[in-house]
């Protein structure tokens, strides 16, 4: 059974009588994020709106929770995150809300405890820098975009 995080969570007003995040399945790597809307909302084709989630989370240091689209809304909808993996800072206490971006024809609506993203904890390393004049080399050396083919 892997790590189990523990992470403390404040429902604001607009929460109420929506579940905290949740995994749908066994398996699932993401929790399903709700949406606290009141009224719905209407994402026009190329808007980003910033949907509520009514929660304020406290991540334990070293860890950062990411927000993913979920994918059937961004395959039947064109809906997803612009700023894809969003990352949420262990020292953000701000609410969390999900940038959704309708990339569609059609408009899209958000309604009171719509699952419209999945969020993901991963642990987080710091990193220093050291200057040097050269790089030890490797096979791959500047070879970038694309440089292994489409077969």
């Amino acid at each position: 059974m892997p790590d189990t995080l523990r992470v403390d969570v404040v429902r604001l007003p607009s929460s109420d009588g929506l579940s905290l995040p949740q995994y749908q399945t066994a398996g699932a790597a993401g929790m399903d994020v709700l949406a606290a809307v009141t009224d719905p909302i209407t994402i026009q084709p190329g808007a980003i709106v910033r949907i509520p989630t009514g929660l304020i989370i406290a991540i334990p240091a070293g860890w950062e929770a990411q927000l993913r689209p979920r994918s059937g809304i961004a395959v039947k909808h064109a809906v997803t995150l612009p700023n894809a993996p969003a990352t949420i800072d262990s020292d953000y206490r701000g609410e969390v809300q999900v940038p959704l971006i309708n990339l569609g024809t059609q408009p899209f609506v958000v309604e009171r405890g719509m699952r419209i993203a999945q969020m993901i904890f991963a642990r987080v390393g710091a990193a220093t820098w050291n200057e040097v004049t050269e790089l030890t080399s490797t096979a791959r050396g500047e070879s970038g975009f694309g440089h292994t083919g489409l077969r």
